[in-house]
């Protein structure tokens, strides 16, 4: 079975140039931090399910923040899909692939971005008609020389770079002509977090939502 929602998940990715990744502690935390990145301009969140309370951020962000796509990331097991899928999730997002969660994801009810970090990867995942992905880890996996590489014998797949991307390393992939957007969690760090500067948060999600209009 081919993927159906490959150009679904193309029109995800290019609603803006970077999509905050985002680790929560409570629902509470989830909201006060997607309520900054969304006034900033951001407006394509990645919850990351790695907390005990991500899946039900998932459902409030989705719920409170009708205007945004709330994706829930760090998807690793088949059965992830639909509970988060039910949660309200509007995309998905895979660390990597194996054979098994491969089989569920073309069969994902919400777009779904598969992880890569080599060619063979890159292909194996086209060949079941993936055309966007996830490149992870972006700079320990090569960086943006190596993802430039990948476009041309691939010239019909683009990625969303994730991992180890600030705001400086952020524009070197955005100018890449098979970049449509990058992830990363520099404009809600934890130092900002526990400060709880939200109005630092929103300034950086601006500076961030820019960054599409400079390369």
């Amino acid at each position: 079975m081919l993927y159906p929602q490959s150009e679904a998940t193309v029109a995800i990715l290019r609603r803006g140039p970077v999509i905050p990744v985002l680790t929560v502690k409570d629902v509470e935390d989830a909201l006060v931090q997607a309520r900054a990145l969304i006034a900033g301009g951001l407006t394509v969140l990645e919850i990351t399910l790695r907390t005990p309370a991500a899946m039900a951020a998932v459902a409030a962000l989705a719920t409170t923040f009708p205007q945004a796509f709330i994706g829930a990331g760090t998807i690793v097991a088949a059965d992830q899909i639909k509970a988060a899928a039910d949660a309200g999730a509007g995309f998905l997002v895979s660390p990597g692939m194996t054979p098994h969660l491969l089989e569920a994801a073309v069969r994902s009810p919400v777009p779904f971005l598969p992880g890569a970090a080599t060619a063979s990867e890159a292909l194996g995942l086209r060949e079941r008609g993936f055309h966007a992905l996830k490149f992870f880890p972006a700079e320990p996996a090569g960086g943006e020389r190596y993802l430039a590489s990948l476009a041309g014998p691939l010239p019909d797949l683009i990625f969303c770079p994730t991992g180890g991307i600030d705001a400086q390393k952020a524009g070197k992939y955005l100018a890449l002509p098979n970049v449509a957007c990058v992830g990363g969690s520099w404009m809600a760090a934890p130092g900002l977090l526990a400060a709880r500067d939200f109005g630092k948060v929103e300034h950086l999600a601006r500076e961030a939502a820019a960054l599409g209009r400079c390369v």
